[in-house]
Parts: structure tokens; sequence; C-alpha cells
């Protein structure tokens, strides 16, 4: 079965993150240029959040207003989860679906070695499904 390490190995272990006092507009900028849909907040080196497009959407349509010079600690989310990278893809699945959400940090001796979203377990669900079928229809023809 597939593992968080597994994922990081193929998609490498490089984790983009702002700090708290940093401006959304700031925040929005490095996902833009990185292509990623969230960041970890780190203050002192320290997780203390994790700010993501989908943090962005809904605080501004809540407030009815788009300050991008607001800091990120007021769009962020404060409750983190986290995985190791022993976990399998499958109890990553159970957790983004059961908690909502898109994208977990991964941690290995209390510190930060990677991030991976729903898209990157998606990814990797659906080569082992592929090469599990591979595997069958070469059993089943000889070959």
């Amino acid at each position: 079965m597939t593992n968080v390490a597994d994922i990081l190995r193929k998609k490498g272990k490089e984790v983009y993150s702002v700090s708290p006092d940093a401006t959304l507009l700031d925040a929005l900028k490095i996902m833009g240029d990185k292509g990623v849909g969230a960041l970890v907040v780190l203050e002192k080196g320290e997780l203390v959040g994790i700010i993501s497009e989908r943090d962005f959407v809904r605080q501004v349509s809540k407030l009815g207003v788009c300050d991008l010079k607001a800091p990120v600690h007021e769009f962020m989310t404060r409750l983190i989860y986290g995985v190791s990278p022993k976990q399998t893809i499958n109890e990553c699945m159970e957790l983004m679906t059961g908690r909502h959400i898109r994208h977990l940090p991964v941690k290995e001796d209390n510190k930060l070695v990677g991030m991976i979203s729903i898209g990157d377990i998606v990814k990797e669900t659906i080569a082992d499904r592929e090469s599990m079928i591979a595997n069958l229809e070469n059993y089943m023809f000889g070959r």
C-alpha cells in the first residue's frame, strides 16, 4: 500500500510558507507563482496555520469585502490536521474527506517535511489502480 513517503519521493518535499503577518496579497502571489492551493503559515519556524484559496474565498464571501492588505492570520485556518510519512493514502483520504480539507502538512519527528494535497492522493490512487489492473491482465493472459 502506498504511503505519504512514497508520494513525497515522487512530488518532492518542498513546502511553501508565509508568515502570519504577511499580507493576503503576498500569500496569493506565492500561491499563484508556485502553482499551489495552500501555504503553511510559520511563525518563528513553528507551524501555526494554513492559508488556502478556500480560506480566502470563504472569508471574502463572509465579510463581503476583499482587503488584500489584511494579514494572513485573519484568513488562515488554525486547526491543523497533519500526517506522518508512514501513513497510507487511504488514511489520508479518510482524514481529508471526514474533515473536509484539501491539504495536509507532513511532519516527521515534529519537523515539517512536506505537504500533500487531495490532488496528490487522487493521482496516487489512480496510479495504484492502473498498476493493479495491468498486473491482473498480465496474470489472466499469461504475459
